[in-house]
């Protein structure tokens, strides 16, 4: 994908600071030499933390500490996600929406005992804005129905 030299500096979206320093992960094509296990138990592992209930980001967490898996895309030459859907285990939701409407809604219950605090006010709106942008990608790309929408009433009562 083109990106001009403007899109690099580009910084986060709702923040004063520019968020480009971190550490990237090292470009290999193949998967390193010291993970024991072979691609088939890997796809196991996921399957059996995922029946525990376990979200795609806490199995790739689990699978780094306690397996020394650094990347399932590597070995497996699928995501987490991908394996999970193949298998028939697909949530309604993607995870990071998900955790964007949950955190939105511990701000509106915390704004309903705390009705002067402009601060989360604020930090709501700008919630709701990832929320609704979020949905539109999801929506272009058919992960989510085209009907779905954002209503903090309706996140309240789900």
């Amino acid at each position: 994908m083109f990106c001009s030299a403007d899109m690099r500096r580009m910084g986060r979206m709702h923040s004063h600071r520019h968020g480009q320093s971190h550490s990237i992960r090292p470009v290999t094509p193949s998967a390193p030499t010291w993970v024991k296990q072979s691609p088939a138990e890997i796809e196991e592992l996921i399957l059996k933390y995922a029946k525990e209930g376990l979200k795609t980001s806490e199995i790739g967490v689990k699978l780094r500490d306690q397996h020394a898996i650094p990347l399932t895309k590597l070995i497996v030459k699928k995501s987490i996600t991908e394996i999970l859907t193949q298998k028939g285990i697909k949530t309604d939701m993607p995870e990071d929406l998900n955790n964007i409407v949950n955190k939105a809604l511990g701000l509106q219950k915390h704004l309903k005992t705390h009705t002067s605090d402009r601060r989360n006010v604020r930090s709501l709106e700008l919630l709701e804005a990832k929320v609704h942008r979020l949905s539109l990608y999801y929506k272009k790309i058919g992960r989510i129905p085209k009907t779905w929408k954002y209503k903090s009433v309706i996140a309240q009562l789900e």
